[in-house]
C-alpha cells in the first residue's frame, strides 16, 4: 500500500453525496488563526461521519502531527478505511467508539493531552437519506434509528417495552412536543391490541392521527421521530460527557469545537462553556477570590448565507468555540455534579408533573422547537 506525503494528503473534500458543514470554519477553529496548528499536535475528530472535517484536518497538519477520528457508526467506519473514500494517511487513526470515549481511546493509546477537539453532533445526511436506518419518516422502513448498529435497543424495541409515561417523558423532554402524553398512550394502546409499531411509517401515521396542529412547513412527526433517536442513541448524555473530558485531556491553549443543530445541543454546549469561562461574583462575599476558570469563550460561528443556500440542512448549525486556559483540572472546578445528572433531574420533575386532561392534552407544555432549523443561537 503507497503512503501519501503528509505535506499533500488526500484530497480535503469528502466524496460526494455529503456536504460536510462549516467545514473550513470548524477546522480553521482548531487553532489560532496566527500559530495555526501544533507542528506534533494530536488532535481529536470524535464525530468522523463521512470524513470531511478529518480530511480537510490531515491537509493542514504537519508530518509529525496525528489525528484520531471516532465514529460509533460501522458504516462510517468502513467508508474510513474501505474503497475509494479510505484514508491511508499515516497520521491518521480511526476507532470504532462513541464520541463520548473519545478521552479514553486517546488514553488507551497513550498519546497525551490533545490541542484540538472537534465535535459535530447529531445525525448525518446520509444517516437520514439511507431508508433501511430508520431515522426519517419520509421512507416506510423498520423504525431502527441506532446510530450503533452493532448494540443497543432500536426505537421499536423501546416502544414495545416503555410504559405510557416512559415514552411521554421521551417525547416531551426530547421533542419538545406539547401532544407527548396522547402519542404515548395512543403508542402503548396499539401495542395493548397486539400492534406495537415496528416501522416508520406505522409512527408517522400514529403521529399524524394525534398531532392536530403543527406549524407550517413542519411534518407532525419531526419532533416525535427527533425525541426517539436522542433516546435510542444517548445523544444528550454522549455530549456532556465528551464536553466533560475536555477540561481533563486539552492542553493549554488547546482548542474545543462544537457543532450543533438544535436547540437541546446547542443549549448544553453552550451553558458549559459559559460555566468554565465566566467569573461568577458571590454578592455575599464580594471581596472572595475570583474562581479559577478552565475555558476561554473563543467564537460563535453559524454558516454563512452562501452554506444555506448550497446546503439547506446547514441553516440551524451553530458552532462554538473554547480554549483551554493552563489553570489545571479540579473535580471542585470541573463540577462535583455532572451535567448530565442536572439533566436527568430536570427530566424527572418533568416526568412528574400533573399529565394533561384530555381537555389540555394539545396545549400544554409548549416550547422551543428543537428541531432542525430551530438552532438559532443566542449571545454567550
Amino acid at each position: 500500500m503507497s503512503t501519501p506525503n503528509p505535506s499533500t494528503p488526500q484530497a480535503a473534500v469528502a466524496p460526494a453525496q455529503h456536504r460536510t458543514v462549516l467545514l473550513s470554519e470548524a477546522v480553521d477553529a482548531l487553532w489560532d488563526e496566527v500559530e495555526g496548528p501544533q507542528p506534533d499536535g494530536i488532535y481529536v475528530d470524535a464525530t468522523f461521519g463521512r470524513g470531511g472535517h478529518s480530511r480537510l484536518i490531515l491537509s493542514k497538519l504537519g508530518p509529525q502531527a496525528r489525528l484520531l477520528a471516532l465514529d460509533r457508526d460501522p458504516e462510517a467506519i468502513a467508508h474510513a478505511t474501505q474503497g475509494e473514500g479510505a484514508i491511508t494517511d499515516p497520521r491518521f487513526r480511526i476507532e470504532h467508539a462513541a464520541f463520548s470515549s473519545w478521552a479514553d481511546v486517546v488514553a488507551g493509546l497513550g498519546w497525551g493531552p490533545v490541542q484540538g477537539i472537534l465535535m459535530d453532533i447529531g445525525v448525518s445526511s446520509p444517516q437520514i437519506d439511507t431508508p433501511e436506518r430508520g431515522f426519517s419518516f419520509r421512507f416506510d422502513a423498520p423504525l431502527d434509528m441506532r446510530m450503533d448498529t452493532t448494540q443497543g435497543e432500536s426505537a421499536a424495541d423501546f416502544i414495545a417495552r416503555a410504559s405510557v409515561d416512559e415514552i411521554t417523558e421521551v417525547i416531551r423532554t426530547y421533542g419538545e412536543e406539547r401532544f407527548a402524553w396522547p402519542i404515548a398512550k395512543a403508542l402503548v394502546a396499539l401495542r395493548d391490541e397486539g400492534k406495537s409499531v415496528r416501522t416508520t411509517g406505522e409512527l408517522s401515521a400514529v403521529v399524524a392521527r394525534t398531532v392536530k396542529t403543527r406549524e407550517a412547513g413542519q411534518d407532525p412527526a419531526t419532533r416525535t421521530f427527533q425525541a426517539l433517536r436522542i433516546q435510542v442513541n444517548r445523544e444528550l448524555g454522549e455530549l456532556e460527557d465528551a464536553l466533560g473530558a475536555a477540561l481533563r485531556m486539552l492542553a493549554p491553549g488547546g482548542r474545543l469545537a462544537v457543532i450543533s443543530f438544535h436547540s437541546l445541543e446547542d443549549r448544553i454546549v453552550k451553558t458549559f462553556i459559559a460555566k468554565h469561562s465566566r467569573e461568577e461574583v458571590d454578592r455575599r462575599v464580594p471581596f472572595a477570590e475570583p474562581k479559577a476558570l478552565m475555558l476561554s469563550a473563543v467564537a460563535r460561528i453559524k454558516p454563512s448565507d452562501a452554506e444555506v443556500s448550497g446546503n439547506p440542512r446547514s441553516r440551524s448549525a451553530v458552532l462554538r468555540v473554547a480554549e483551554r486556559t493552563d489553570v489545571p483540572w479540579s473535580a471542585e472546578l470541573a463540577g462535583a455534579e455532572p451535567d448530565r445528572r442536572r439533566a436527568k433531574k430536570v427530566v424527572e420533575r418533568k416526568a412528574a408533573s400533573p399529565r394533561p386532561t384530555s381537555s389540555q392534552s394539545g396545549v400544554k407544555s409548549g416550547g422551543k422547537s428543537a428541531g432542525k432549523g430551530s438552532g438559532k443561537g443566542g449571545r454567550w
